[in-house]
C-alpha cells in the first residue's frame, strides 16, 4: 500500500501493518519519537494498536541530540 510518510510518497508492505511496525521497519522502535497520523498525535502506547491504512499520512519526528 501506498501511505505518505514525512512528505514522501512510500510503499508500506505489511498488511494490517502498525504504527510500531512502520517504525521497526525504519529502525525507530526504539528511539523517542512523536508520530501523526493524519494530523493526529498518536499515543506511544497505541502504536502496537493503530494500524496503518493506504493513503494515510504520516509524519515522524525523532530527536537527535548534539550540542
Amino acid at each position: 500500500m501506498k501511505i505518505q510518510l514525512n512528505g514522501r510518497i512510500v510503499d508500506f508492505d505489511q498488511e494490517n501493518g502498525t504504527i510500531y511496525d512502520l517504525l521497526s521497519a525504519y529502525q525507530l522502535e526504539n528511539r523517542v519519537v512523536i508520530v501523526e497520523k493524519n494530523h493526529e498525535i498518536i499515543d506511544k502506547e497505541a502504536f502496537q494498536q493503530v494500524e496503518i491504512q493506504p493513503n494515510d499520512t504520516i509524519e515522524i519526528v525523532h530527536f537527535v541530540g548534539g550540542g
